[in-house]
């Protein structure tokens, strides 16, 4: 469907015309999408084949649109990796030495510089077996464009690690207090109970191939090369893992832990909110359930909680109105903003599951408090000229681990009777 354009409208500084031209046809689908939805709500007949294939079209642009601009937004938030520290700053100078051996490492195989300065270091990291470390500024930019890609590292708390495991204790019960007077006798409080959680990093891999052409053009900045080759095919992997990971050396996804009713909910468990339907929303009063799953978390957390789905999940409930008949998804209110549901943000995960009967399709949390990532130090590279001929393969590892961290920060919406 073609939606017509007025590109003569003036943008706010530092809002990308594109972006701005994306947002207002964003708008006006959206607004055509309304109009057609409350004719189908208001027609006395059971389906309108015509008026639902309009709807369908609208709804492809709304996501389009969507899409579009958190790609602009992703681009304009990508750091480069063109910046090289100053050569005549003495205390630039290893990094400037480590930068030259890796590219010498990655365009020619030359690794003698690099084994060189890691045994000056004495860095047990890696080896010529399992490669190299690469610099540490690619591997700060290639977290950094992690953190703008992969949705749910976006939303998680992210620390960094030296060893394989992260243990965290975590207090499931507090001590008992309360209030007495000056002179009142004070009854022994009972001690906190104390959770160790374990977080383990596991080995994340990616396999970019380059030509030795490419190798050999000076012109080309391999470190970026490099980058932009991994870091998508980590987003992806990591990501995936992050939602329904079995923690099988792989992190443990939030949907993937024990499940309980929220009202028998305890620590161990997500609690989720049953739709009253096998694989749908009620057909009457459907936000109703999002409404009891929003206040299924407690207040302190809802302060920074954010709705979790795929897009199929987000295109039926765009359709929903509230009580006093608005419609409870919104567009972003700018160029650089995001949809909301509910007043709540809402993440595009395309790795939640569709919904079906008894699928766990939509959570909402507070993800900051509820979800770790854990991120081991170093990124390595192996050259590999000889299993893919012509082509050289660089088998690039990093670890990262992830898992719940506060299980009554997150709360599922289950597509199921009770």
């Amino acid at each position: 469907m073609e939606i017509e354009t007025d590109t003569t409208f003036e943008t706010k500084a530092g809002i990308p015309a594109d972006a701005a031209v994306t947002h207002a046809e964003l708008m006006r689908a959206f607004d055509e999408f309304k109009e057609a939805n409350d004719q189908r709500l208001s027609e006395k007949r059971s389906v309108d084949v015509l008026l639902e294939e309009k709807l369908d079209r609208l709804d492809s642009v709304i996501t389009a649109q969507t899409q579009r601009l958190e790609a602009i937004e992703l681009k304009q938030a990508r750091p480069a990796i063109g910046s090289e520290p100053r050569p005549t700053d003495p205390a630039n100078q290893p990094v400037i030495e480590h930068k030259a051996a890796f590219d010498a490492y990655v365009r020619g195989g030359d690794s003698a510089n690099l084994r060189a300065l890691e045994q000056k270091a004495l860095s047990g990291s890696s080896n010529p077996d399992g490669g190299f470390l690469v610099p540490p500024e690619i591997e700060t930019k290639i977290g950094e464009r992690l953190f703008n890609i992969s949705p749910i590292r976006s939303l998680a708390s992210i620390r960094t690690i030296s060893s394989n495991v992260y243990k965290k204790p975590m207090m499931a019960t507090g001590p008992v207090a309360g209030w007495v007077g000056e002179t009142d006798a004070r009854a022994q409080t009972t001690s906190p109970t104390l959770d160790e959680l374990s977080f383990p990093a596991m080995e994340l891999y990616a396999m970019p191939a380059a030509t030795t052409t490419l190798l050999e053009d000076s012109a080309v900045d391999i470190d970026e090369w490099l980058a932009q080759e991994v870091d998508r095919v980590f987003a992806a992997q990591e990501g995936a893992a992050f939602v329904t990971g079995d923690g099988n050396n792989k992190p443990k996804g939030f949907v993937s832990y024990n499940t309980v009713a929220n009202n028998s909910w305890t620590w161990g468990n997500i609690g989720y909110v049953s739709s009253g339907v096998a694989g749908a929303f009620p057909s009457s009063a459907p936000s109703d359930v999002l409404v009891d799953l929003i206040f299924a978390l407690k207040a302190g957390y809802r302060q920074n909680a954010a709705f979790v789905m795929n897009r199929k999940t987000q295109s039926l409930i765009r359709k929903f109105k509230d009580t006093t008949n608005n419609y409870i998804w919104q567009p972003p209110a700018s160029p650089s903003g995001r949809a909301s549901l509910m007043n709540f943000p809402v993440h595009d995960v395309e790795d939640m599951p569709d919904i079906s009967a008894n699928s766990l399709s939509v959570a909402f949390g507070d993800f900051k408090r509820g979800y770790l990532i854990v991120d081991r130090a170093g990124v390595t590279v192996l050259r590999d000229p000889y299993s893919a001929k012509p082509y050289v393969l660089f088998y690039t590892t990093k670890r990262v681990g992830g898992g719940v961290q506060d299980y009554d920060a997150i709360k599922l919406l289950k597509f199921a009777v009770s």
